[in-house]
């Protein structure tokens, strides 16, 4: 008899190579094939194999959602052609009147179909600090039906106590949902800390390879996911299946890349911190950080973001920009490869000058995406680029 195991008793890297990928039951291919169809031939009709039409469902797809909700420790995933699109998929679930309360440190592009698209729609929202979690409190009112965090917050950094905010919503009879993105399944598991969804942007470091963009979603909440697949296929923002196989083989290093990024940035991060040319860095795993205590309670790493403010201004933070050889100047994140940004000329250029400048998203503030490279040629570029 084969035994069978229980992935329940897996480990984290376990369920990355096989959770929802079984070998292919007519081939034997150890590597899930990409069901390149758009539709699917039916025994009678309405009597079908599970399929019939790929933006409804496409088993290369439904292997991706099981191996995503297996990492979450989450009963159900659905996956989107984009962030925004995931984004949207949630948004879909309120109706004319709702209102939201958003951290107010949030991406750009998340700001954006906040601000100028669903606020059109009648949908009010309120951003707030979400770190102080009285100013949370006060930002609910009766026809608040979500709360939206990020943890860590882009490009800031501030550590949101998931848990607490959770409890929150749940006592205000709203649900919670926290992107995930900047910590990944590996470091962080936001349904485990009580939130009703977790997303990510797949582009960043669940795919890990900056060759895909994408989404995906997973609760816990069997009626809320009912709703939320019925939105994925009647709204129609759903991922290729060659995007759903390349994120699939992305998952599979997810916890080594994890540790890689995590070591590599800690010993940036200090590195900056000491730099006479740095005037300040924000990192969740240096003593330094407001919410240290917070990061480390809820996250089992720190992850590979960092931001930090260059001394000086403008022309010191463009020269700077322009003088790196390893690190690339682009907008995105979490790619094997070492990215470095302008985020209040690049990501978020979105959000009004006023804002960003009462968030802290000043002209000489710059973020880092922290790759696998080796440290010592990421750290010896970093500091010709400073001289």
């Amino acid at each position: 008899m084969k035994y069978e195991m229980n992935p329940a008793e897996m480990k984290f890297g376990t369920l990355a190579i096989h959770a929802g990928q079984e070998p292919d039951p007519q081939t034997g291919a150890v590597m899930t094939p990409i069901y390149q169809t758009s539709t699917y031939a039916q025994e009678s009709p309405g009597k079908h194999r599970g399929y019939e039409y790929s933006r409804t469902d496409n088993p290369t797809r439904t292997a991706y959602q099981a191996c995503v909700a297996a990492l979450e420790n989450a009963k159900h995933a659905l996956a989107f052609a984009s962030g925004l699109a995931t984004t949207d998929c949630i948004l879909h679930t309120l109706k004319p009147g709702d209102h939201v309360v958003s951290c107010d440190d949030v991406y750009g592009g998340t700001f954006r179909i906040f601000d100028k698209v669903y606020k059109r729609l009648g949908i009010e929202f309120t951003f707030v600090d979400l770190s102080d979690l009285k100013k949370a409190e006060a930002a609910f009112r009766p026809n608040t039906k979500l709360l939206w965090m990020e943890s860590p917050t882009n490009p800031m950094l501030k550590i949101l106590d998931i848990q607490a905010l959770a409890a929150l919503a749940r006592a205000k009879s709203a649900r919670s949902v926290v992107d995930n993105t900047f910590m990944s399944s590996y470091f962080q598991k936001p349904l485990n800390l009580g939130a009703d969804v977790v997303v990510h942007s797949v582009t960043k470091y669940m795919n890990g390879h900056s060759d895909v963009v994408g989404g995906v979603l997973a609760t816990n909440d069997t009626s809320l996911y009912t709703d939320l697949k019925f939105f994925q296929n009647a709204v129609g923002g759903v991922p290729a299946p060659m995007d759903c196989f390349l994120v699939l083989r992305g998952l599979k290093t997810l916890h080594v890349r994890m540790e890689r990024h995590a070591q590599n940035a800690m010993a940036l991060a200090r590195f900056l911190e000491k730099h006479p040319k740095v005037e300040r860095v924000i990192y969740p795993g240096l003593e330094s950080h407001p919410q240290h205590a917070i990061a480390r309670k809820q996250m089992s790493g720190f992850g590979g973001m960092i931001t930090f403010f260059i001394r000086g201004g403008l022309p010191e933070a463009r020269k700077f920009l322009e003088k790196v050889r390893i690190f690339t100047l682009a907008e995105s994140l979490g790619g094997v490869e070492s990215l470095i940004e302008h985020p209040a000329i690049m990501t978020h250029a979105s959000i009004p000058p006023e804002t960003r400048k009462e968030l802290g998203i000043h002209d000489n503030l710059i973020r880092i995406s922290v790759g696998i490279e080796d440290l010592a040629d990421l750290k010896a570029d970093l500091e010709q680029a400073l001289q």
